[in-house]
């Protein structure tokens, strides 16, 4: 079941850059977090603002750890604070920890937010955006989200998400084989080496790419699929495309996902082989859902940090388009 997020009803319309959509998710592990999806990707005024990056060809390197299939990017909040954040395209609002919130004494915005998710609603407070550090860069979003207090003690493995507002400020560059993440200026970014350029569309501000998938008849299909790096599967493929195509008698075992109000059936298989432009990935891992779908029709699905991970991954949303480049 998809989560949505709205606006309280009865609050003043947020400003154009801010507008907040409804959009469905499907969380892929049980500790990931359920974030707002934000439109504006490519209008409206600057929702952020960035220092000690005067040189456009200057770019900043931060190293990461991963943990449990994710990518935690420390930072440090109004230069204090040190946290670790979960790197997530599949999030429209950077997100924080209520207490990280408490501790940067973070001014209300006056609104809140309502996540709907596969059982239930759970609320959220908005704020105005504190000042985050990456090795001598700051970076301040105009708005950020608390997670509501009621989860703190489930979530205590999690100081926040670094959302698509940081995506959109620069182009950030993933070498999971070094465990380095790097922040370029997009005005003068120019990639180096030979990694597939795979078009992105957008739907609300998530990431999407278009793909071809073999079925295990044999025959193949063509399917366009979110990319979120705040996934720790591979491939999660909603209900409606396992349905069309036969998925569901795959073989493998039956499992689950949780996610905000509850758990959601799926069926863990593979498929026998992904094509992203001329990259071909065989025998992926893939969850067939069984009920509820990680995205809308007619998006197939989503693809997730575990396949990723296996390729140095450039996201240059100022000019829609994905880099990969398989690890040797």
């Amino acid at each position: 079941m998809p989560l949505r997020f709205e606006f309280q009803a009865g609050q003043p319309a947020p400003e154009a850059d801010v507008v907040f959509i409804s959009k469905r998710r499907t969380l892929c592990a049980a500790f990931l977090f359920c974030v707002v999806m934000a439109s504006g990707l490519c209008g409206g005024r600057s929702a952020e603002t960035v220092r000690d990056l005067s040189s456009t060809n200057r770019s900043v390197t931060v190293p990461f750890e991963t943990r449990r299939g994710h990518v935690m990017v420390p930072t440090r909040v109004n230069g204090t604070n040190k946290v670790s954040l979960l790197l997530d395209t599949g999030y429209s609002m950077t997100m924080l920890h209520s207490d990280h919130v408490a501790a940067a004494d973070l001014k209300p915005s006056g609104r809140s937010i309502t996540i709907v998710g596969i059982a239930g609603e759970e609320q959220a407070n908005v704020f105005e955006g504190p000042e985050f550090g990456f090795e001598g860069l700051t970076w301040r979003p105009r708005r950020i989200g608390a997670f509501p207090s009621e989860r703190s003690s489930r979530s205590r493995r999690r100081d926040g998400v670094l959302g698509s507002g940081f995506f959109r400020r620069f182009v950030v560059e993933i070498n999971s084989a070094l465990k380095r993440l790097t922040l370029h200026e997009p005005q003068s970014f120019e990639p180096s080496g030979a990694g597939e350029s795979l078009p992105l569309s957008f739907r609300g501000s998530t990431p999407i790419v278009d793909a071809v998938v073999k079925l295990p008849s044999g025959s193949e299909v063509r399917a366009s699929f979110e990319v979120d790096t705040g996934c720790d599967g591979a491939l999660c493929v909603g209900k409606h495309f396992v349905e069309a195509h036969g998925l569901a008698v795959s073989s493998g075992a039956e499992g689950g996902r949780v996610g905000v109000g509850g758990r959601t059936s799926v069926r863990e298989s593979r498929l026998p082989q992904l094509r992203l432009g001329k990259l071909s990935i065989d025998q992926p891992a893939a969850n067939f859902f069984l009920e509820g779908s990680p995205v809308d029709a007619p998006l197939a699905g989503h693809i997730g940090w575990e396949l990723l991970k296996d390729f140095h991954v450039i996201f240059d949303y100022s000019r829609k388009r994905m880099i990969l480049e398989r690890i040797k």
